[in-house]
């Protein structure tokens, strides 16, 4: 399988992540990145290894076949049309964009042009999220019937260098966090079908704690605190609530329960962690993740904590299902039925009533079991 050439365009805090996993990868190689601020793009790509490249230029070279969009949320539709626009596939930072109604012209533009779209997250691939969808597959908890999901914080302000765009329209928990949590379920128990939601914004103003903008005031504009639930097609309800005016929690971030047993998924922030899994009324046990590939810690925390962090690989499964002519398993008609759901969750909280969600999506194909990138091809 030939190398895929790859473009990056935002040279934000994320694209770090992207960077590292991309220089650990066989398949595919960075050859420029680009963002409004050149200094950002030239010190991005002298760490790298790579060109610094205006946004139009990168988006003329020839070799350049899938271009990463790393930009804020906001800017995700407009940045897409022009990829799209230069005849290049996408693959975006979540969410797929801002506003659920930019999404579907994207969609359409990529249509017509024969262009594919992919969309983090992508950490339902990791061993941990791999070995709970084998469980429930498997039948190993029975039909699903509920569950629950919680991710809850403080917020990005009091570590992040630049957070006011998270307090932002297209920022928010939801929209934010959200993501990772929807993607996972939708990878587990297949479409949502109907949501309900309450929300509340917590703090008026957040003062930012780090990095040259310490201390300077951002005006929250979004819902920081909401609470949902979600109906499956399937019929399993589960209650979600997504947070950044907490401080400490316990509760698991994902838990599904079963006819015959309850399981534990791991943060689905990251690709690995502990899933544990109960028959019955027996006691908890630890799932083994160790014949699933992307599972094995490879970075520490700003917290110290030990994680497994391979964010690139849906865009290695999309480079390689390009040239195998198979569908890629982070798509776009899955991304636009997350961002659906998500963007349901916070009508639901305006509107005070139910939404029901028209988009559905397939579950996307399993990984097969393996040591890495070999999987893909």
């Amino acid at each position: 399988m030939r190398e895929t050439v790859i473009g990056i365009i935002g040279c934000g805090v994320i694209s770090e992540a992207y960077l590292k996993g991309a220089g650990r990868s066989d398949l595919l190689r960075v050859k420029a990145v680009a963002d409004l601020r050149m200094e950002a793009a030239q010190a991005r790509a002298a760490e790298y290894g790579c060109a610094a490249l205006s946004v139009d230029d990168l988006l003329a070279d020839p070799e350049i076949e899938i271009v990463l969009n790393l930009t804020v949320p906001v800017a995700h539709a407009p940045v897409d049309l022009r990829i799209l626009a230069a005849g290049k596939h996408i693959y975006s930072e979540k969410p797929l964009v801002a506003r659920f109604a930019e999404a579907r012209e994207v969609l359409q533009a990529a249509t017509a042009r024969g262009l594919r779209v992919g969309c983090a997250p992508d950490t339902f691939l990791g061993a941990g999220h791999q070995a709970c969808r084998r469980a429930v597959d498997e039948g190993r908890i029975g039909q699903v019937i509920g569950g629950a999901a919680c991710v809850a914080s403080r917020g990005m302000e009091r570590w992040h260098p630049n957070p006011e765009f998270f307090f932002k329209p297209g920022g928010g928990p939801v929209l934010d966090l959200g993501p990772y949590y929807i993607t996972q379920l939708v990878n587990l128990l297949g479409p949502v079908s109907r949501v309900a939601a309450e929300a509340t914004r917590g703090y008026p103003t957040r003062t930012v704690g780090s990095g040259p903008l310490s201390g300077s005031s951002i005006e929250v504009e979004v819902q920081t605190t909401v609470n949902g639930t979600l109906l499956f097609a399937s019929g399993a309800n589960l209650s979600i609530t997504t947070s950044w005016d907490t401080w400490k929690t316990r509760r698991p971030p994902i838990e599904i329960y079963g006819t015959g047993g309850s399981l534990q998924n791991p943060d689905p922030n990251f690709f690995g962690g502990e899933p544990m899994l109960t028959r019955e009324d027996g006691e908890w046990e630890p799932l083994p993740i160790g014949a699933h590939p992307f599972g094995i810690n490879n970075r520490v925390t700003r917290l110290g904590k030990e994680v497994a962090d391979y964010r690139i690989i849906g865009l290695l499964d999309m480079a390689a299902a390009l040239q195998t002519g198979r569908p890629h398993r982070a798509s776009a008609e899955m991304a636009l039925h997350v961002l659906e759901v998500l963007d349901a969750l916070e009508r639901s909280a305006a509107e005070g009533r139910h939404i029901h969600v028209e988009s559905r999506c397939e579950r996307p194909e399993a990984l097969p079991t393996g040591t890495g990138e070999e999987v893909f091809r």
